[in-house]
């Protein structure tokens, strides 16, 4: 074996250097500002340690801050192992289990002699900065599998020693110390040393309960959470954006604004109030207008199918678990007649729409000509979801999809798509949203032959780019082994009012299920051929759909959805009469109007309605009746505006018009 190893750096260059090097003592080589700002480096393309010697001949890059996504999932891997030392530290006899970075922080689940608190916060993070100030070294070492079960039995640490014993036979297994006397199991990469974070750039947000494994069968662990910054300028930020956030809970605002609510009687299924339900009434006339514009047939299918026809789609196999079964009897009857005995077939209610939509495809011969052909369903589904994932409207058991199907020829796909992603901008711009794509490619277990994986994620990059979207605005991106089971994806991400992400439109290029379930159409050349399946959707699900809006607007909506459009009040109660008449005009105009009519003065009446989020306020006294026009307070801004009711009218009316129903859409 030789002693010199070769080097090669992003921009050409070669170093021969000693074995034993690390990616460290390049940077120190190539000028003190580099050997000071790396914080880690890719090896062969795989995130390492800067303090990891070099297997053999490699080529690396050194990682700065200014790689901000590998430098924040550092820094978050890093401060959960902090989080546990200062736990252990204050808790004797606390065991640990796993702790990893998470979108914005980080957690770690503890066995602890009592459960955690919110109160115990204060002095973890106290002891986290401690342990950051201590500028300890953390020091990767290679353990074998007798000596670290040994370690943590001795330990007392079961749930690490559990693991341990689990890991792949021949897999390495590697520790990491924090300085010389605490260590956890872990593949790393972690940064140089504890003082390589900034100790003002985290926080602990809350405590919850959790299970070992996730297996509410197993102990109970307590999870502590917290959010982690490469400075605190981005912490900062962080909170100012959690507070926001929590000032648009739609769960909140749903209460506030007398829109639904949920309760223990219909897990994960939402009561809609009148004022929400109006709001679902409006996407949906929406949505309608939009394909029934771009060509699709509207179907209803039914809620419960028979389990045979989810085993032959496949989803039997990766959904059952999530399913609402129910026993179909199946009487057995002797040979007098009488029943005797029952059998249960299974039926299902349906967590989707596909299959039924095929069924509605296979009745009558299709030909070429047909297709394509694009079938719609606001499609009502179910899925057990476990109750502790549920969440306000963003995750239910029962939820409406916006579902189409477009069964198609493969010369058709790429033009489908591009159309859909026509339809899809349009419609995501009439709500105010920027979006992103993405493209989700074929997961490890799939059905389908590779030929077919190509064709079509090819296919989606080809309508993706014809569309004039596979572009850095657009952050295009290819999410390798995402796909579902069946297909690859697009997926659009749309971007709310205080920038969070939320993935919520798809399209899906499916041959898989028209072959499982035997749809077929009869070609130009009299034989049968299998279409392709478009699986698709803008809004995802009404319900998820309404709290991604009511959060975006604040529960501000635009005039056109909101559930009362304008309120009449009055000063005295004199001007009575001439509210009532004001409304009834604003009725007979369209608009959805209530009347304010209560011996209340008028700005506690503007500040209930201000908080109601009601678009208008029109305020009328007796020289308003007198001269017929109407004193109009518009939500959000200062001041108001004196109008005749007819230019009132107007300008509600104007406002209240679904975007896609003006002149200009």
């Amino acid at each position: 074996m030789t002693d010199m190893i070769r080097v090669s750096l992003p921009d050409g260059s070669v170093r021969d250097v000693a074995r034993g090097t690390t990616p460290a003592d390049i940077a120190a080589a190539i000028g003190p500002g580099l050997a000071k700002a790396a914080i880690a480096a890719r090896v062969n393309g795989e995130l390492r340690d800067i303090t990891r010697p070099f297997d053999g001949d490699s080529e690396l890059a050194l990682v700065t801050s200014r790689d901000e996504a590998d430098a924040l999932d550092l820094a978050r891997h890093d401060f959960a192992h902090i989080l546990a030392e200062a736990v252990q530290a204050l808790f004797p006899g606390t065991q640990i289990t796993f702790g990893p970075s998470t979108d914005d922080g980080f957690y770690y689940d503890f066995a602890p002699q009592r459960p955690f608190t919110e109160d115990d916060l204060p002095a973890i993070e106290a002891k986290m900065r401690e342990i950051i100030a201590a500028d300890k070294p953390l020091r990767r070492e290679v353990m074998s599998r007798a000596d670290l079960i040994a370690r943590w039995t001795a330990e007392g640490e079961t749930f690490k020693a559990e693991w341990a014993g689990e890991l792949p036979e021949g897999e390495e297994l590697s520790v990491y110390w924090s300085g010389d006397n605490w260590m956890d199991m872990c593949r790393g990469p972690h940064l140089a040393s504890t003082g390589k974070l900034d100790p003002q750039a985290f926080k602990l947000t809350r405590v919850s309960g959790a299970y070992w494994r996730g297996d509410q069968n197993n102990a109970q662990l307590s999870r502590v959470y917290g959010t982690g910054w490469l400075n605190k300028k981005q912490l900062d930020a962080h909170l100012t954006r959690l507070e926001e956030a929590a000032k648009r809970d739609h769960r909140r605002l749903g209460a506030e604004m007398d829109l639904f609510h949920l309760q223990s009687e219909a897990h994960g299924s939402v009561f809609w109030h009148p004022n929400g339900y109006r709001i679902w009434r409006e996407l949906e006339a929406y949505m309608r207008r939009a394909i029934d514009g771009a060509g699709y047939r509207e179907v209803k299918t039914p809620q419960v199918m028979d389990a045979r026809q989810w085993e032959q789609s496949g989803h039997w196999g990766k959904y059952r678990e999530n399913m609402f079964v129910i026993p179909d009897e199946v009487p057995n009857v002797d040979d007098e007649g009488p029943v005797i005995s029952g059998e249960a077939d299974w039926m299902a209610l349906k967590p989707m729409n596909c299959p039924a939509h095929v069924l509605i495809f296979r009745q009558g011969i299709k030909s070429y000509r047909d297709l394509p052909l694009r079938i719609y369903e606001n499609g009502c589904c179910h899925r057990n979801e476990p109750h502790g994932a549920l969440h306000g409207l963003m995750r239910v058991r029962q939820f409406t999809q916006d579902d189409a199907h477009i069964f198609c020829r493969e010369d058709q796909i790429v033009a489908e798509v591009q159309d859909f992603c026509a339809l899809a901008d349009r419609i995501y711009k009439h709500f105010g949203f920027t979006y992103s794509i993405k493209l989700a490619l074929r997961p490890e277990k799939r059905f389908g032959s590779d030929a077919d994986w190509d064709k079509a994620e090819n296919e989606l990059r080809d309508a993706v780019a014809r569309a004039g979207l596979a572009t850095p605005e657009y952050g295009w991106e290819e999410l390798p082994g995402e796909g579902a089971f069946y297909a690859p994806k697009l997926e659009w991400h749309l971007t709310d009012a205080i920038g969070r992400t939320w993935q919520v439109g798809t399209i899906q290029s499916d041959r898989v299920l028209p072959e499982r379930l035997d749809a077929s159409y009869v070609g130009e050349d009299g034989e049968k051929h299998r279409p392709v399946m478009l699986h698709r959707a803008i809004f995802g699900s009404y319900e998820r759909f309404i709290g991604i809006l009511i959060e975006h607007y604040a529960g501000r909506f635009p005039s056109w959805l909101a559930p009362v459009q304008a309120v009449v009040a009055t000063i005295v109660s004199d001007a009575d009469g001439y509210a009532e008449a004001v409304a009834e005009k604003l009725a007979a105009a369209g608009l959805r109007v209530e009347t304010d009519l209560r011996n209340e003065k008028i700005n506690y009446k503007v500040r209930e309605h201000s908080l109601a989020k009601v678009p208008h306020l029109l305020v009328v006294g007796m020289r308003e009746a007198e001269e017929g026009k109407v004193a109009i307070r518009t939500l959000g801004s200062d001041g108001q505006r004196i109008m005749t009711l007819d230019e009132a009218i107007a300008m509600l009316t104007a406002e209240a018009t679904a975007p896609d129903m003006r002149v200009s859409a």
